[in-house]
C-alpha cells in the first residue's frame, strides 16, 4: 500500500486505454460466468447426483417401459435397501413452448428415496391424499404462479386427453444446483385414467443401495437378475444417468471450454501489448527511479502491480456482473436454473490474477533488465 499512489497515478496517465483494459477484463469474466452458469444449468443433476442411487432403465431403451412386477424382485437384491419407481407422462401446460418435466410417482416411497427436496409435512399429506394431487417445484411454481390450492390442465401428448391436477404441495431444492422444475403426480391416477397399455408399467426404477461402494455390484447383480427377460435392464448409478441427458444434446462442456480459451488467450495478448506499451513509454521514469536507488526487482514488482491491479479492477467487475446476468438467464431459457457456483467464482478471480501476472511479467521483466545508461540514451 506503500507505493498505491504511484501505482494509481501510473494507470491514471492513459486513462482511456486502462478503462479500455479494464473493460476488456469485465467482458471476459462475465462472459465466464455466464458460460459456468451455464454449465451448472446443464451439468446440475450430474454434481448433485446421489452416490448410493442407482437406476435401471429398459435394456432397449430409455422411452421402453419396466414391469411393475419388478419393484419386489428389485427388493430382494442383497445390498438393496429402498426402491421407488416413476414415468415420464411429457404433457403441456397451455402452451406447447411451456415445457416442464412431470413424473408420475409412486407417492410411498419417492419422497424417502429424494430427501434433497424439502416439502412440508402437512402438504405431503395433502398430496397422499389427493388422487389429483400434484406437487410442483418452487421454480416452477414461481415462473407459472402456481399455489397451493390452484387445479391446472395438463394436455397429455404421450397420454392422450386434458388431465386435471389439484397442486397440493410445493418442494425447493436443500442444495445449490438442485431441480427445482420437477412436477410430480400420483402413478396410481395414471394407472386408473390412462391407456391399457401401460397398466402395469413403469418408465425406470431408482435403488439405494445400503453401501455406496459396492453399488457397482448391485449394479451388475440387478441386470443378472433380469437377464435372458422379456425386458432386460441396464443398471448405472444416477450421476451415469444424468450424464446421459447431456451427452444427448453433444460435447457441451468442450464447447465451452473453448470459447472460454479463446476469450482468455485474446485478454492476454490485450493485456500484455498493453503493459509492455505502458513500459515503453515511461523507460525515463524507470531509468530514473533507478538512478536514485530503486531496486531491478522493485521496478518488476511495480510493473507487475501495475498489471495485477488493471485485472483485479476488470475481473471482479465482471465476476459480480455475471452473478446479476445468471439469474435473467433462467427466465430467458425456462426449465432450467441457472447459477453460478461458489467454486465458479473463485475460479474466475484465481485466472484473473494469472492472467495479469501472465500478462504483465515480460514487460516487467524487460523493465528490470533496463539499463540506466542504455534508457537515458533513448530520450
Amino acid at each position: 500500500m506503500k507505493y498505491f499512489a504511484l501505482l494509481w497515478a501510473n494507470l491514471k496517465r492513459k486513462k482511456i486505454r486502462t478503462t479500455l483494459t479494464i473493460g476488456s477484463f469485465l467482458i471476459a469474466l462475465m462472459l465466464f460466468g455466464v458460460l459456468a452458469a451455464v454449465h451448472a444449468a446443464f451439468y446440475q443433476g450430474i454434481e448433485v447426483a446421489g452416490a448410493d442411487r442407482l437406476v435401471v432403465i429398459n435394456r432397449v431403451s430409455l422411452i421402453q417401459p419396466l414391469p411393475l412386477s419388478y419393484r419386489e424382485r428389485l427388493l430382494q437384491l442383497p445390498g438393496v435397501k429402498e426402491v421407488t419407481h416413476a414415468s415420464w407422462f411429457g404433457g403441456v401446460y397451455q402452451d406447447e413452448r411451456n415445457f416442464f418435466p412431470q413424473f408420475a410417482i409412486e407417492t410411498e416411497s419417492y419422497r424417502r428415496m429424494f430427501p434433497e427436496f424439502a416439502i412440508s409435512d402437512g402438504q405431503w399429506k395433502a398430496f397422499e391424499g389427493d388422487l389429483q394431487g400434484c406437487v410442483v417445484g418452487a421454480a416452477t411454481a414461481r415462473r407459472y404462479g402456481f399455489k397451493p390450492g390452484d387445479r391446472i390442465p395438463i394436455k397429455g401428448t404421450i397420454f392422450q386427453g386434458m388431465w386435471e391436477f389439484n397442486v397440493r404441495a410445493i418442494y425447493t431444492g436443500t442444495r445449490q444446483g438442485d431441480d427445482e422444475t420437477q412436477f410430480w403426480f400420483h402413478k396410481k391416477y395414471l394407472e386408473e385414467n390412462g391407456p391399457d397399455f401401460f397398466k402395469g408399467l413403469v418408465g425406470w426404477y431408482t435403488v439405494r443401495v445400503g453401501n455406496p461402494d459396492q453399488a457397482g455390484a448391485v449394479g451388475k447383480a440387478i441386470d443378472a437378475r433380469f437377464a435372458n427377460s422379456s425386458n432386460e435392464t441396464k443398471t448405472e448409478p444416477e450421476r451415469a444417468f444424468a450424464a446421459a441427458f447431456v451427452k444427448q444434446m453433444g460435447n457441451i462442456e468442450l464447447l465451452l471450454l473453448t470459447i472460454g480459451g479463446v476469450v482468455f488467450f485474446t485478454l492476454l495478448l490485450v493485456t500484455g501489448n498493453t503493459m509492455a506499451t505502458s513500459v515503453r513509454e515511461r523507460t525515463a521514469e524507470l531509468a530514473v527511479l533507478k538512478t536514485v536507488g530503486y531496486s531491478d526487482r522493485f521496478v518488476l514488482g511495480l510493473v507487475l502491480a501495475e498489471s495485477l491491479l488493471i485485472a483485479l479492477q476488470g475481473g471482479l467487475l465482471g465476476v459480480l456482473a455475471a452473478v446479476g446476468i445468471a439469474p435473467g438467464l433462467s427466465q430467458a431459457m425456462p426449465g432450467m436454473t441457472f447459477y453460478l457456483p461458489t467454486s465458479s467464482l473463485v475460479l474466475g478471480v484465481v485466472l484473473t490474477v494469472l492472467v495479469g501476472l501472465a500478462a504483465g511479467l515480460v514487460p516487467a521483466w524487460s523493465a528490470m533488465r533496463l539499463r540506466v545508461v542504455d534508457a537515458l540514451r533513448r530520450v
